[in-house]
């Protein structure tokens, strides 16, 4: 299996492709804010061909190239439908403030071909399985992608801002809410085997091992102590 992944825009927001080779099929996670050419430049390194974007949640740094890179290459882009309004509405999805700051910037908008996510459904693209967790908690329609273990590849989940090494996404914006962030943190990553490696939205690679291990709120919720309580605090990412 491929896995190529970059930060990108202002806010360092990983963006994946995945194939199950070079010079195949591929699907492409979370182009965010300036990641077309890096996307385009990946795509020409590893002569992949996409056919489908998948998005964890629909805050522009994860959404703000999906119209140029669906366009491009006439690929649909899928998204939970709790979050489809942000595409068009960013400053609705993030609060005046910050929304207001990007608007002159940015086109927004949905690419012509939308479809909707659903929990526990099992997207079949690119020769690929991924199977769709809804986590709301950093916005009502997170997901989470998770591809099983192949061969000597072990399982993968894509958490978007669930999930960082070290800690959680924010849940200060609208939408989030950190009760229900924690939950879903017990629903969707407490079950997984320690030897899953997480890829995020934001910062490095870990394992759910290590997290199980040294993540202040996954240690809070195995411990059957997520009440909502904050005992750190999380990445202050959009």
């Amino acid at each position: 299996m491929l896995i190529a992944g970059f930060p990108a825009g202002a806010w360092g927001t990983n963006c994946y492709l995945v194939a199950p080779a070079a010079g195949e099929e591929c699907v492409i996670i979370d182009p965010g804010h300036q990641a077309a050419p890096g996307v385009e430049d990946a795509l020409r390194k590893h002569r992949l061909k996409p056919v489908a974007v998948i998005l964890t949640h629909g805050h522009l740094d994860h959404v703000a190239s999906v119209v140029p890179v669906c366009g491009a290459h006439d690929v649909p882009a899928w998204i939970h439908p709790e979050d489809r309004y942000m595409m068009s509405d960013p400053e609705k999805a993030l609060g005046r403030s910050i929304g207001q700051q990007l608007m002159g910037e940015l086109t927004v908008g949905e690419p012509d071909d939308v479809k909707e996510l659903a929990d526990g459904s099992t997207l079949e693209l690119a020769g690929m399985e991924f199977s769709v967790a809804h986590a709301p908690g950093h916005t009502k329609g997170s997901v989470t992608f998770r591809m099983p273990e192949q061969a000597d590849v072990p399982p993968v989940l894509f958490s978007g801002d669930l999930l960082f090494a070290g800690s959680i996404g924010r849940t200060d914006l609208p939408g989030g809410d950190h009760a229900e962030i924690l939950r879903s943190l017990e629903r969707v990553c407490l079950p997984l085997d320690d030897s899953t490696v997480v890829l995020s939205g934001h910062g490095p690679q870990t394992t759910i091992g290590r997290e199980r291990a040294t993540n202040p709120f996954l240690r809070q919720v195995a411990a059957g102590l997520g009440d909502g309580t904050q005992t750190a605090a999380p990445r202050r990412g959009m």
